[in-house]
């Protein structure tokens, strides 16, 4: 029966991106880990004690007692595994992805909105990126740029920019026709609208889509310590490959933790948007 050797022609172009964009990925490799250096810097600078103080007073603004408290419980929780160390290490990588991925996301999913011939290209890749197994996405980073910290950052963005795309797509999308033309009656430019109607508007389903996105880089954070990302997930992995079932059990729940924390304060973040655009 016949084969189509579409892996080969995969490998091939693999091979001539690694050949002909050295240049190039060295560039993003620099940048990326300088943004991934500080964070963990600046984690690790703050004291432990601090750092769970300040997330206490956040979720408490956002959420109120309870997630408050349960932050609090949870983050003195984890120190007291002995996993502060690792907590960091993955929440830096989570949220220097993160970034990244919102910096890309977010303009392209305004894009998608302005015009739908851009929304006809882009849909089936993200499709596509959001449906392939998160494992495939390790192979290629590696072969880019190696071992470490940043091909697990670089498969996270990839696998996680579909949300927030979509998300940012559908909010603008979603606006009010009566607003927008109530906008350009009073004289607002294209920029403006984007800016000062559009944007805000769809704030809360933009801010649903950093959630999942947050969600997401957790996850594949995890999976990433395959290739030697480090953080919780090289805990829990190494909890699997050696059976000590103890050990990766805590990492695990030092995880569920964190993604709970992380989850719950984006969530009260769009909730507390969503009720601000109510009260006006």
């Amino acid at each position: 029966m016949f084969r189509l050797p579409i892996g080969d022609f995969f490998e091939r172009g693999i091979d001539f991106l690694k050949v002909h964009g050295e240049s190039f990925f060295n560039a993003l490799k620099e940048s990326v880990l300088f943004i991934i250096q500080h964070f963990e810097n600046l984690l690790q600078w703050i004291p432990w004690w601090m750092l769970i103080l300040i997330f206490v007073i956040l979720a408490f603004s956002l959420s109120g007692k309870k997630l408050a408290i349960f932050t609090g419980l949870g983050l003195t929780f984890i120190y007291s595994l002995d996993l502060w160390s690792e907590t960091l290490d993955t929440l830096s990588l989570v949220l220097s992805s993160t970034l990244f991925t919102l910096l890309i996301g977010i303009p392209l999913g305004v894009a998608m909105s302005k015009n739908d011939n851009t929304q006809k290209i882009l849909q089936p890749i993200l499709d596509f990126m959001q449906t392939m197994p998160a494992f495939i996405y390790l192979i290629p980073s590696v072969i880019f740029f190696g071992l470490g910290k940043m091909p697990g950052a670089i498969a996270t963005i990839i696998f996680a920019m579909p949300p927030v795309v979509k998300l940012t797509n559908l909010g603008i999308r979603q606006v009010p026709k009566d607003v927008i033309e109530a906008a350009i009656s009073f004289g607002c430019t294209q920029k403006q609208m984007l800016r000062k109607v559009q944007i805000p508007l769809a704030l809360p389903t933009i801010l649903t889509g950093i959630n999942q996105t947050i969600m997401l880089s957790l996850s594949m954070v995890v999976i990433s310590a395959m290739i030697g990302a480090r953080g919780l997930g090289e805990v829990v992995y190494s909890g699997v490959t050696q059976m000590k079932i103890g050990k990766g059990f805590e990492g695990g729940i030092a995880v569920v933790i964190l993604a709970i924390i992380l989850d719950r304060l984006t969530q009260s973040l769009g909730i507390h948007k969503k009720r601000k655009q109510n009260n006006k």
